[in-house]
């Protein structure tokens, strides 16, 4: 099974990145995955299912750590033919 996977981190600070979301991105950079996009408001990431739960523990565990106040995320089953 192949997942993708968008989060956002909280609180948002527009004009410099707060350690958190710093964080997040070196985590997921990191992580054995397919497809990684980062961007100001929102960050996607795609792989297998073991992959991306892997990556979004590390993910929750070291933000939580780093100040975030909230994480949200969506997860999407990624169809054969998306793959």
């Amino acid at each position: 099974m192949r997942l993708r996977v968008e989060f956002t981190t909280e609180p948002f600070d527009l004009d410099e990145a707060p350690p958190h979301a710093l964080v997040a991105r070196e985590v997921i950079e990191a992580a054995e995955l397919d497809a990684v996009d980062v961007g100001p408001f929102g960050n996607t990431a795609e792989g297998s299912a073991d992959a991306v739960l892997t990556a979004v523990d590390a993910l929750l565990r070291k933000t939580l750590d780093s100040g975030a106040t909230r994480i949200s995320l969506q997860f999407n089953v990624i169809a054969e033919d998306e793959a």
